[in-house]
């Protein structure tokens, strides 16, 4: 008996790995915290678009949206860890949502095994072109004219648009009334026809908008101008000195994902957005490919977490 278990132990330890190897044998679920038309849902279809295509089986996008991204991000975190159900985790989900949800229903540290980051995008501080607005002074001077009579749409309560707005006004000493949406879509959807008079919104959303004379973009977060909107002003240079936010979304796994599978998946990511044809069409909507080991896409998580905490303190902001 004792020969015949020693026999079988290899077999047993080997029969994991043959199932890794042999992995993916079905399609693999891609969930996005958010409703289609936003940069976190616009990127991840490509990073899932590119995998199928070097994959023996197809990446589908389940777009999962409400409750801040916490609906769709508690689904990743309780589906099985088998590398089939993979989650769009973005800076709203898992950098602010620690700070500012009260019982939030994961835990974005001890809940995910980070796989790899995908794309940073600056936003957008737009406006309804029927507005008189030229520039952020411009909103500047109204607010403070008028304290919290400027209602602002975001894609929903913590989420990068939402918290970029209030680090905004903060820094420039304003209040502004918050109209959070199920997503930037409809928010868009609601100040081209006018309903709101200003929103933050990611590049990538906005740039069509803005292209076609819907909506003005009035200042950019980054410290620096977009080569896609050159004219268009940073917030640093025009109104707050030093000002520099940007969103971003990357893949988480449950935690207890094997880690050769994760990393497996990582290296795959990476491969996908070295490619020049899939950064150029990342770049061409606004995003900076940002992809990463693991490891990495781990620690910027955990300061993005701190970075935002603090700006949710200052602001006074709590959902």
């Amino acid at each position: 008996m004792r020969r015949r278990i020693l026999l079988l132990l290899p077999i047993a330890a080997a029969l994991p790995a043959r199932a890794q190897a042999a992995w993916p044998e079905k399609p693999v679920r891609m969930i996005v915290p958010f409703p289609p038309g936003q940069a976190a849902d616009i990127f991840g279809r490509i990073v899932a678009e590119q995998l199928s295509a070097r994959w023996p089986q197809r990446v589908f996008v389940e777009n999962r949206a409400g409750g801040a991204g916490a609906i769709g991000l508690e689904a990743g975190a309780r589906a099985a860890p088998d590398g089939y159900t993979l989650t769009i985790g973005t800076s709203g989900t898992l950098g602010i949502n620690p700070s500012v949800v009260a019982n939030l229903p994961y835990d974005p540290l001890k809940d995910f095994a980070p796989v790899s980051n995908i794309f940073q995008v600056p936003l957008l501080l737009v406006c309804h072109p029927g507005q008189p607005w030229k520039g952020p002074a411009d909103v500047v001077a109204a607010a403070k004219a008028n304290p919290g009579g400027i209602n602002y749409g975001s894609a929903g309560p913590g989420t990068a648009q939402h918290l970029t707005a209030e680090m905004f006004a903060h820094a420039v000493g304003i209040r502004l009334t918050h109209v959070p949406y199920r997503g930037s879509a409809p928010a868009m959807t609601d100040l081209i026809a006018g309903n709101i008079p200003l929103m933050m919104d990611s590049l990538t959303a906005a740039l069509p908008h803005v292209r076609d004379n819907r909506a003005r973009a009035l200042a950019i977060t980054s410290n620096r101008r977009s080569p896609l909107l050159p004219e268009v002003p940073t917030l640093a240079e025009t109104v707050a000195p030093g000002f520099d936010a940007a969103g971003w979304s990357g893949v988480i796994a449950p935690a207890a994902t094997p880690r050769p599978l994760v990393e497996r998946i990582s290296a795959d990511i990476r491969a996908v957005l070295a490619d020049p044809v899939v950064r150029a069409r990342i770049e061409e909507q606004g995003g900076i490919p940002d992809p990463g080991t693991p490891e990495q896409f781990g620690a910027f998580i955990a300061a993005e977490i701190a970075k935002w905490k603090r700006v949710a303190e200052a602001a006074g902001v709590k959902l």
